[in-house]
């Protein structure tokens, strides 16, 4: 095991580690560690990935974006409506 830590001694750190910040706040941290430990790399590593952001956010904001349809609203309310 690395670090020389037994198995039993990881199932405790991990059991303390969500006794203390529980169920909910533990997925978030690890998100953001990974976050972190892959800029950090990427940082090292010396990999600029200004491009390949843009180009997935450019896809990301392709898919999170509804389809549009056109609404249509009756003549006679239009006609209505004080507000035009």
């Amino acid at each position: 095991m690395p670090f020389g830590l037994q198995l039993w001694e990881i199932l405790l750190v991990l059991a303390l580690a969500l006794l203390i910040f529980g169920p909910q706040r533990l997925p978030e941290m690890g998100r953001s560690l990974g976050k972190g430990l892959r800029e950090f790399k990427d940082s090292v590593t010396g990999k600029d990935d200004d491009e390949d952001r843009g180009e997935r956010e450019t896809a990301r904001d392709r898919e999170l974006e509804a389809p549009r349809t056109e609404t249509t609203v009756p003549s006679d309310a239009r006609e209505r409506d004080p507000v035009r």
